[in-house]
């Protein structure tokens, strides 16, 4: 119980640093946010309405930085992430809510795919070594050190531009209506193939090397030698005393992975210009929408934090030395 303590403790001040951070940085970016979106629109917005502007997005002249900072925890406790400039008057949340889940569905997706086909294929090859299924490694040591976006843009240029199997870019088709109807459906995932392919390509190779290392490590230790001593069926020896203690540090990197699923691969999101959170995050960086990268910074670092305490507490449970004291 003691370990579970400490490490929630850990994570709330951690949360806390990173909302504070979150508050203090854009802040201290050079620039006036208000007075560039008077400016946006060219006299649209009256000069008269800089006091309520400022009193909208949380930076009141009359207001101390420490009642700022008060208001801007009361906010977010009533999930208020401001308005966003490029967009105004449209909330943050309601644009990263309309963003995040076409990123979780997608990378989301993708990574758990990888995670578990890599994880798969590295136990075997660990526990195999030195027969024809090596010949794999090389393969996945080159896409392995590929960036994934070559793999993107050559995805497209075979796919797309020369065989014309899928799209080349988009969310959904403009002919389908969202909604849960299978025409929807199935166009969010015809053009989401090519992007979701990059992923698992890119990153499978990955999660392979790291379990056969893993697994060739653990192969040699007692216990295993043990569980064969005792005549255990291969397979058993394999995937219940090797394989559960080799794959500790992959649960460790997938969990960082699953966490940044929320940023999405923002350069992929580019290259097939699909819509997810990645995108939206260069967008609001291109046109220096700081309240919309306040708010998709705070939900990157949020889910990155809830990823790393549920990997504390699998990694707890299949290793209970993680729980004892010292």
């Amino acid at each position: 119980m003691k370990f579970f303590i400490r490490r929630a403790i850990f994570y709330i001040v951690t949360a806390w640093a990173a909302v504070t951070l979150n508050f203090f940085i854009p802040r201290m970016m050079p620039g006036d946010p208000v007075q560039a979106l008077i400016a946006r629109y060219q006299g649209q917005i009256s000069v008269n309405a800089v006091a309520s502007l400022r009193r909208l997005f949380g930076m009141d002249v009359h207001e101390t930085l420490w009642q700022q900072y008060i208001d801007y925890w009361v906010k977010l406790f009533h999930g208020n992430l401001g308005v966003s400039l490029q967009s105004f008057p449209t909330p943050v949340s309601t644009i990263i809510s309309q963003s995040l889940p076409w990123t979780l569905g997608l990378v989301g997706l993708a990574t758990i795919i990888a995670f578990l086909i890599g994880t798969v294929i590295g136990i075997v090859l660990g526990w195999r070594r030195g027969t024809k299924w090596d010949a794999l490694i090389p393969i996945t040591t080159f896409f392995s050190s590929v960036p994934y976006f070559w793999i993107g843009l050559m995805a497209i240029s075979i796919f797309a531009t020369s065989l014309q199997w899928f799209p080349q870019g988009g969310s959904y088709s403009i002919d389908a209506t969202p909604g849960l109807n299978w025409t929807f459906i199935s166009s969010v995932c015809y053009y989401g193939f090519l992007p979701a392919l990059t992923i698992v390509l890119s990153s499978m190779a990955g999660w392979i090397l790291g379990m056969r290392n893993m697994m060739v490590t653990v192969s040699s230790e007692d216990y295993v030698t043990v569980a064969h001593a005792k005549g255990l069926r291969e397979s058993s020896v394999m995937f219940r005393y090797a394989s559960r203690n080799a794959i500790l540090p992959q649960i460790s990197g997938f969990a960082l992975s699953l966490g940044f699923v929320v940023s999405g691969t923002l350069v992929m999101e580019q290259v097939f210009n699909y819509q997810g959170i990645g995108y939206r995050l260069l967008q609001a960086t291109n046109n220096h929408d700081y309240p919309l990268m306040q708010g998709i910074f705070l939900v990157i670092t949020m889910s990155v934090l809830i990823a790393n305490i549920v990997a504390d507490i699998v990694y707890a449970f299949l290793d209970p030395r993680t729980r004892k004291e010292g």
